[in-house]
């Protein structure tokens, strides 16, 4: 009996209690965040478009296939040189200069890990500054845009990941048209 504890004191526990000093921080670990498709990553939180009321979509969002593919990382919505171009959400300012010989600005979205790009644009704020929904980040280049058009590109990352900005719209922003109250069969309807 007594070899038997001594066996189990000195061949036994200790691998048992090696196992239980490795596992037990994994039984507390958070478990990971819950991976979401790409369409679910975007909250509608915009409260109005980057350039006019409800500028023409001139070319949509085409995510490419494999991530180094050809396609389209954002929308162009329809501008004419110098118009305003707003923060569709609150958020700080995380670029504002040039890139490839473009005017482009990036805002982080506050609370979240979402950042819009707005190009060609001339920044009229700097890197660092908190912006509103709505305020004025910049007016519209004429020249350098990737449009025939003159036009603005509206981009959404997370991280490293292009989404599709016009999700960050909500229904009333995307112009689906005012609600209709449409008769009830059976009820008459007042006249007068």
């Amino acid at each position: 009996m007594r070899s038997l504890v001594r066996y189990l004191l000195n061949r036994a526990l200790p691998p048992l209690l090696l196992a239980f000093a490795l596992l037990t921080p994994l039984a507390w670990a958070e478990p990971p965040p819950e991976e979401k498709p790409p369409g679910e990553r975007v909250p509608a939180l915009a409260r109005t478009w980057p350039v006019g009321t409800r500028p023409a979509v001139l070319r949509g969002w085409e995510p490419p296939a494999p991530v180094y593919a050809a396609g389209h990382r954002g929308v162009d919505l329809a501008a004419v040189p110098g118009a305003p171009v707003r923060a569709v959400a609150a958020g700080r300012v995380s670029y504002a200069g040039r890139v490839a010989g473009r005017g482009v600005v990036a805002v982080a979205l506050a609370g979240t890990s979402l950042r819009t790009t707005y190009e060609p644009v001339r920044a009229g704020v700097k890197a660092g500054a908190e912006v509103g929904a709505g305020a004025v980040v910049g007016t519209v280049e004429g020249a350098g845009s990737h449009c025939r058009e003159v036009c603005v590109h509206w981009g959404l990352l997370d991280g490293e990941t292009y989404l599709n900005p016009l999700g960050l719209l909500p229904p009333w922003l995307l112009g689906h048209g005012p609600s209709r109250l449409l008769p009830v069969l059976g009820v008459p309807v007042p006249s007068g």
